[in-house]
Order: structure tokens, then C-alpha cells, then sequence
């Protein structure tokens, strides 16, 4: 049977869908001009979905998984994923467990059998198990050494609700206190393959790719798990001491989703924050006061939660100034936005569109995001036309609705600062 393939004739963009009968759902997008191809699994796995105690779990998991499957041990497995050439990938966030490859599109198809295997039949040998746990732990330590992502870590901790805010990285007590029994059966409770995700962007036959798919998972039936009810959000400010010379400073603020109609309004209001060095951020703290040495903002969205994230290093006598003059530059936006700050903003999210349309490794991706949270594909000449509606008009309305009240802080250095 020919699998659905959708075409997008107007656009000259074709996105081919099928789902199994199990209800797992193949997405592709055909790029003419590559010889290579990037497919993604992304399962309803997070660090949300897991069983309470277990934070970091994930990690392990996506390492365990990788150290031997079908028939092939942990060397065997790494030589046949080399062999093909594939750049792989796994990741966790609070909603997703991911694995990904990017590879020649001849492979493609060994790939995707050898992936098959990592995912549903990996041998999770007892010897193997305590090698994984110990990596996820001393890369949870190493976050010591990486002030700027443990800031956001904590600041994220504190601005989402549980269990949507467990640190992926996990919690040194939780993650000590694993077992081989129970991850195996968070892979049994929580793979839930009716509600798997598979993208492909690339060159790619859509036919055999269906094939294989429905080969090695349309008998897998799905656990009926279920997404996580948010809870309670944690402390309006949280400070980590910490004797060095510098003051690591994480905030949050509360913006619409993804599924907004206003999400391209919200992507240019960030841009300008933040998205070049003539950006506000870049300009009035770091510029014109000399008050920190990095400092940025962006855009993160679960399906259902979504925040603009900023962050800036400075030192403990001007931390405080820094993060007045931070949050000041997130409500002076509404007060006004030039011709020329809308024109940069517009040109740097197309600039990023194009690159998106040049990486199949970053188109898989988006697709198989926009699916998880639209519940569709966005095409490239969508975003693109989408993009060119936004206007300073646009974007002022949108923040006259959304004033940068309420900002959830952290911080780590030697003294809170007033938040």
C-alpha cells in the first residue's frame, strides 16, 4: 500500500505523514538538494513522566540503552554505528526522551533497524548499568564548573510547576539511589509507543521507511501513560551561595506558548531583547553601564508552559544593578520599538530560517516538535510568510497584553541580591 503523502503544491514543499496502527506517527519532509538524511524517535519520556524519586533517570537510561543491543555488545554496537556513519544523539528534556541520527541517506535504512534495536531490545546487561549511573553523576557534578547552565537549571526549577520542573541532569540522592530494576521498568512503563514521534527530513524513500518502521513497531503496544497534572511552582527568588568572584544571574518571565497565534509577535519582542549585539540587553547593561560581561535572553515552550529565559554574569557589587536594569529592559519594550529594531529582529528570524532549512538534522527536529505540540507541521514557507506579518504594531500589542510583571530569579554567588 502507498503511504499518505501530503503535498503542499502552493508552497512547492511536500510533508509525507502515515501513522501505524498502534499509533505511532511517521512525519518526513523531502530536501531535493541534500545526499544525507536526519531522522528522530521522540517519546512522551521526560523527566516529568517519571515515577517520583527518580529525577535523572533519563540519563542513565539513554546511556544504558546505548551500551549494547539486539545481538551486538556495547563495542560491537558503537563499531556498527560508526560504520554507517551515523552522528547520533539521545537527550531528555521534561517532556521527551529523544534518539536521533544524521547520516548518508544510502544508510538510512540500516540505521533505522540498528536504532530500532537501541530502542526496543537493548540488552541493559546488570555490568553496564553502573558505568551509566556514574556518567549522569559526575556530569551532574561538572555543572559546578558551568555556573551559566546551572543558574538556568535552578531558575527553571523554580518557575515550573511539578513535576514539569525536575532537573534533567537529575539529583545526586535520586540518581544514587537507582537500580537496574527499577529503570527497566521505567522503560516498560513509560515507552509508550502510541505516542511515539518519528521524523525524517532529507533524502529519503518514504515507502521504505514506513516499511521498516511498521516492521519492528506495529506489534508494540502503548502503556496508556498519561500526561502529568502540573502541581505547585517553587520560591519567587532562590540563591545558591557560592565564595567565588562572580554573580551567575537566571530569570524567567511568563509569556504564551507555542500554540499562540502571537508566537511570532513573541519571537520578534525576544529578538530584540536579545538577538544580535545591537539588542537592547547587549546595549544597556553590558555597553552603555559596563555591568556584566554576557547576557542574553530566549524563548523556551513545553506544550503547555512557555517563559522567556534571561541570563547575565556580572560581580557581586553590581549584580544588583544588573538585574534592576535587566527586568527594566523588559517593560520598556512596550514603551516603544523602532522601524529599525523590527527590521533587525525580522532579518536575524529569517536568517535562522534558512538555516533550518539548510540542516536536516534541525528540520527532523522541528517537525517532530511541531507535531508534539501543534499537532501539526508548520511548513518553511508558513514560518517565513508568518514572519513577514510581524510588525512593530503587532508586537507592541502583544506586550500592552503582556506587561513583565511577575519574573522568577536565581542566583549563585557569595550574597542574595533584592528580588
Amino acid at each position: 500500500m502507498r503511504r499518505k503523502q501530503k503535498t503542499m503544491a502552493k508552497q512547492q514543499e511536500r510533508q509525507d505523514s502515515y501513522q501505524l496502527g498502534n499509533g505511532l506517527m511517521i512525519l518526513g519532509e523531502p530536501m531535493p538538494d541534500v545526499e544525507s538524511a536526519s531522522f528522530y524517535f521522540l517519546l512522551p519520556a521526560g523527566s516529568a513522566y517519571l515515577p517520583d524519586g527518580c529525577c535523572g533517570a533519563g540519563e542513565v537510561i539513554t546511556d544504558w540503552m546505548l551500551r549494547g543491543a539486539g545481538s551486538r555488545n556495547s563495542r560491537q554496537l558503537i563499531e556498527t554505528l560508526d560504520g554507517l556513519g551515523i552522528h547520533h544523539n539521545t537527550s531528555v528534556s521534561a517532556e521527551h526522551l529523544s534518539l536521533s541520527a544524521s547520516l548518508e541517506a544510502d544508510n538510512v535504512p540500516a540505521a533505522m533497524e540498528l536504532c530500532a534495536d537501541i530502542l526496543t531490545a537493548p540488552m541493559l546487561t546488570d555490568d553496564q548499568f553502573e558505568p551509566s549511573k556514574q556518567l549522569a553523576l559526575h556530569e551532574l557534578a561538572a555543572l559546578d564548573d558551568d555556573p551559566q547552565q546551572k543558574v538556568r537549571m535552578l531558575v527553571s526549577e523554580q518557575y515550573y510547576p511539578s513535576p514539569y520542573n525536575r532537573p534533567t541532569e537529575g539529583k545526586p540522592a535520586e540518581l544514587e539511589n537507582l537500580t537496574t530494576q527499577r529503570c527497566r521498568q521505567i522503560i516498560r512503563d513509560q515507552f509508550d509507543w502510541s505516542k511515539c514521534i518519528f521524523s525524517i527530513a532529507g533524502k529519503y524513500d518514504f515507502q521504505t521507511i514506513c516499511d521498516i518502521l511498521e516492521k519492528r513497531f506495529s506489534a508494540l503496544a502503548g502503556t496508556k501513560v498519561k500526561t502529568p497534572l502540573p502541581g505547585s511552582r517553587g520560591q519567587h527568588y532562590f540563591h545558591e551561595p557560592n565564595d567565588g568572584a562572580q554573580v551567575h544571574i537566571g530569570l524567567m518571565t511568563t509569556v504564551p506558548t507555542v500554540r499562540d497565534v502571537r508566537y511570532y509577535d513573541i519571537m520578534a519582542a525576544v529578538s530584540i531583547l536579545s538577538g544580535s549585539m545591537s539588542s537592547r540587553l547587549f546595549t544597556e547593561v553590558r555597553e552603555k553601564r559596563g555591568l556584566c560581561y554576557a547576557v542574553g535572553a530566549r524563548y523556551k515552550s513545553l506544550k503547555d508552559f512557555a517563559a522567556i529565559s534571561g541570563y547575565a554574569g556580572t560581580t557581586p557589587e553590581q549584580a544588583q544593578e544588573t538585574l534592576d536594569v535587566m527586568i527594566d529592559q523588559f517593560r520598556q519594550l512596550r514603551k516603544g520599538i523602532s522601524d529599525d529594531e523590527m527590521h533587525r529582529a525580522k532579518i536575524g528570524l529569517k536568517s535562522s530560517l534558512i538555516m533550518q532549512c539548510e540542516s536536516s538534522a534541525t528540520r527532523a527536529a522541528g517537525i517532530a516538535a511541531d507535531h508534539a505540540h501543534l499537532g501539526r507541521v508548520r511548513t518553511m514557507q508558513e514560518i517565513r510568510d508568518a514572519i513577514e506579518a510581524v510588525s512593530v504594531s503587532s508586537v507592541l500589542a502583544f506586550l500592552n497584553d503582556n506587561l513583565f510583571e511577575d519574573f522568577t530569579v536565581a542566583t549563585i554567588g557569595p550574597k542574595p541580591i533584592q528580588h
